[in-house]
């Protein structure tokens, strides 16, 4: 009986957040012993195709991105992450919104930064720019420079109130999240809600979204992730099956600063089959 392939559909390399360059992460992906690996960096495709040429023998590799949205249905909007997977990555209007978010993200990072040095922390932007090698600039980016400087320990402590999570905090721009999977879905790709009950990582949005998001092309949810208590795995399971998307489970990992592992949750590869036969780009096998 042939083995079950272990499939992770959600990780970060340094093309965004990541700690680990798309080389090493492929590389590491073997040896966490999957068979297959998405690279999904924030708002990116930058990681494709070093991770395509570092393939190594036995892997296949699943091109997608972590896209920064927004639903504007209440007040405040609420924040939330499209995982989309085998699109075309010269889609003019989808890599003409990712720009704009990377944009964003970056003067957003630059205004923190000017907010820490005003009150006499000495955090430096180009440090931070050139830290980030290239890379999708985020909060993360600040946090590392902040343990370096010795301000914080961790990360999960940079994001407290104190820090990044609130003191320092500025809103981003995001994409409308109907907008981003009808240009997903334009660009020929296969959208999936990443982790929607998160309820640890703050605001979540309403079942009732989902089901207007699923009318408006949506594909599959990420049921199982690190953030996701058992109750809430199984809440987003039993909405994904009534609404007919389907399921997949992830680790989320980017690496040294946080501490799940590859293939700490994995997709069914029912659901993978259903990622690939919908997407236009081919995946990749090492």
């Amino acid at each position: 009986m042939t083995p079950r392939p272990v499939i992770d559909l959600h990780t970060h390399s340094t093309a965004s957040d990541g700690t680990l360059s798309p080389a090493e992460l492929v590389r590491a992906a073997v040896e966490a012993g999957l068979d297959v690996v998405a690279i999904t960096d924030h708002d990116t495709t930058a990681g494709w195709d070093a991770a395509v040429a570092a393939l190594p023998p036995g892997l296949t590799l699943v091109r997608g991105a972590e896209i920064s949205c927004r639903w504007h249905g209440v007040e405040p909007a609420v924040p939330l992450h499209l995982l989309a997977y085998l699109f075309d990555p010269d889609h003019p209007d989808l890599v003409a919104e990712l720009a704009r978010v990377r944009a964003a993200r970056e003067v957003r990072g630059e205004r923190i930064v000017r907010l820490l040095n005003a009150d006499g922390i000495d955090i430096s932007w180009p440090e931070i720019i050139s830290a980030a090698g290239g890379g999708t600039v985020g909060r993360p980016h600040i946090a590392a420079a902040m343990i370096r400087a010795g301000l914080v320990a961790t990360t999960t402590e940079a994001f407290g109130p104190d820090w990044l999570g609130e003191r320092y905090r500025l809103p981003k721009e995001d994409i409308d999240v109907f907008r981003a999977v009808a240009l997903v879905r334009a660009a020929g790709g296969v959208p999936v809600f990443a982790h929607p009950r998160a309820t640890r990582r703050g605001r979540i949005v309403p079942d009732e979204l989902i089901v207007e998001l699923a009318a408006a092309g949506l594909a599959g949810l990420e049921a199982d992730h690190e953030d996701h208590s058992p109750a809430e795995a199984a809440h987003v399971r039993a909405l994904a099956v009534e609404l007919g998307l389907l399921v997949t489970g992830s680790s989320d990992f980017h690496g040294t600063h946080k501490t799940v592992r590859l293939g700490a949750h994995t997709t069914a590869p029912e659901a993978y089959e259903r990622i690939v036969a919908a997407g236009v780009t081919p995946v990749a096998s090492g």
